[in-house]
């Protein structure tokens, strides 16, 4: 058993919906939460900045003393993942888009991944995608300016809703029944899109199978805590402080919310 934290980062606040899963499924543990929203997108950057930063936020977290690193951003999962297992000694858990779970179920054959370019265009989603979506076609569609709509805090404006339609449009027009959501801020969107698409497509994204997998993996190298006490849980940002707390202010879970410039 073990009591110190989970550190989990994101490129934003967007990986709170990836902690939100993480917490309902571990009431328990306590995390720590790196929003660098001063870099957000990370799917825009080159790789070795994604590198980069991957690399400062992990250290950040160790030197916290956290005993498991969630990367909760596809792109630096894709990006950086294998450099930063090789190098520290901590678990790291990983996100990557959900293809196989969409390609199982797809019953039209199109499958629609909504996602970064970092993403989209890194040697690990080309290798996931072909191994699993045989037979399958896979229309990749890169979410340009919604991370940094989603950054801004205004979830309902009618700018997001045209910019965000204008990429399901075509998708949809293409005969698309599974919407994969390739980047953890999209989960935000899931109102919206609620409001796009038709009965029959189904919107899928990684949430639950990361908090899974953090679960295992803690399990496996016992390090789930000896509390029996609902954890705490605190949040950095070194962008808007009050645009994350806005995002948590239906939490329940004790957490505090603060401006560091890591």
């Amino acid at each position: 058993m073990d009591d110190k934290r989970i550190g989990i980062f994101d490129s934003g606040i967007g990986g709170t919906s990836i902690w939100g899963e993480i917490q309902e499924l571990l009431p328990f543990e306590e995390c720590i939460y790196l929003a660098d929203s001063k870099n957000a997108p990370y799917g825009e950057k080159p790789a070795e900045q994604i590198l980069a930063l991957s690399i400062k936020n992990t250290e950040y977290l160790l030197g916290q003393g956290c005993k498991l690193i969630v990367v909760a951003c596809n792109t630096a999962t894709t990006n950086a993942i294998d450099y930063l297992r090789l190098n520290y000694d901590v678990p790291f858990i990983g996100i990557e888009p959900a293809i196989k779970p969409a390609a199982i179920n797809t019953r039209s054959k199109i499958v629609g991944v909504l996602a970064t370019k970092g993403t989209l265009s890194s040697s690990l989603f080309h290798s996931t995608s072909k191994n699993h979506t045989e037979g399958i076609t896979v229309l990749e569609q890169r979410g340009t300016g919604l991370v940094e709509m989603i950054e801004s805090g205004n979830l309902d404006s009618e700018d997001l809703y045209r910019l965000l339609e204008s990429y399901i449009t075509p998708m949809l027009e293409k005969g698309m029944d599974y919407l994969v959501l390739g980047c953890t801020h999209y989960p935000y969107l899931i109102p919206l899109l609620k409001k796009m698409l038709p009965e029959n497509v189904t919107i899928i994204d990684s949430g639950q199978a990361v908090a899974r997998q953090t679960k295992s993996v803690l399990e496996h190298n016992d390090l789930l805590t000896s509390s029996e006490v609902m954890g705490a849980h605190q949040f950095f940002t070194n962008g808007d402080e009050n645009v994350l707390a806005a995002i948590l202010q239906s939490v329940k879970a004790k957490h505090s919310v603060a401006f560091k410039d890591f």
